[in-house]
């Protein structure tokens, strides 16, 4: 495999700097950019300084000297930055690995727009180890259709800004799917006061936002005499950032197309 060129967009952020360290650990890939929005960290500086290394990709909030030469760019920034940048690489060639999270409905088609132009990986959670919980939820879902009640619980730092997380959200879409449920139909996102004994046909999410807590995703199964609980953790943004290196290497012979990380994975199947 020729090497791949990876622009990174936000990479002055927390999942931007580890994501610039691991292409520049990565043999087959090479830095061509960075973006940063004015005023951000890092502007104008090599994306590598905070290595200690020069990794000759300086960050700039100029779109076309950020993707000047890129083959993907890797985006985990906000909605509105995001759209932005999918217009851009979708009218220029440049595929795109996405893991920003908060888009509406809008936002979606938009995305599913652009990737009649280029070919974009899509995904709310690019750690393999999350898809992988993914399709095991499927499995119990399926198996714990009638008798269990379903609560997924998640747990974010205090800078997150979306609730629930994406990653929640696309379990309880993943176990509603399974169910034949519609979670838009289904989904209970706070209780309080006299709420009245549970909807069994409810799926319940819990939101927690704390200190630095990289992200905890667990769903609780409860049944009558037994619970069965199946849980995500992570203690580093690495699993995410991995995860993404190997959805660009997956765009690598694809022109056109929306994929998600189980297409990377082989999940689909």
């Amino acid at each position: 495999m020729s090497t791949l060129n990876i622009a990174i967009a936000g990479a002055g952020g927390r999942m931007g700097r580890m994501l610039v360290e691991a292409v520049l650990n990565a043999d087959d890939l090479r830095l061509s950019g960075a973006l940063g929005i004015a005023g951000s960290d890092g502007l104008g500086q090599d994306a590598g300084a905070f290595l200690g290394k020069a990794s000759g990709a300086i960050v700039t909030s100029d779109l076309a000297e950020g993707l000047k030469g890129a083959d993907v760019l890797i985006d985990f920034t906000r909605p509105e930055g995001t759209l932005q940048h999918a217009e851009y690489c979708a009218a220029h060639g440049i595929k795109l690995v996405i893991g920003t999270t908060g888009f509406d409905d809008a936002g979606k088609a938009a995305l599913k727009a652009a990737a009649e132009k280029t070919a974009i990986v899509f995904a709310p959670n690019m750690s393999v180890g999350v898809n992988v919980t993914l399709k095991l939820l499927e499995l119990a879902a399926k198996s714990l259709s009638t008798g269990y009640d379903i609560e997924i619980i998640e747990a974010h730092h205090r800078h997150k800004v979306d609730a629930p997380s994406g990653t929640a959200l696309k379990m309880g879409e993943v176990i509603a799917d399974a169910l034949g449920r519609d979670l838009k139909e289904c989904a209970v996102y706070g209780r309080e006061g006299v709420t009245g004994e549970r909807d069994p046909s409810t799926i319940g999410f819990a939101t927690i936002r704390g200190g630095d807590i990289i992200g905890d995703h667990t769903v609780l199964f409860a049944g009558t005499g037994e619970r069965i609980e199946i849980s995500h953790k992570s203690s580093s943004r690495a699993g995410y950032a991995q995860g993404s290196l190997r959805a660009s290497r997956f765009l690598a012979d694809k022109s056109t197309g929306l994929f998600d990380m189980y297409d990377v994975l082989g999940l689909n199947q």
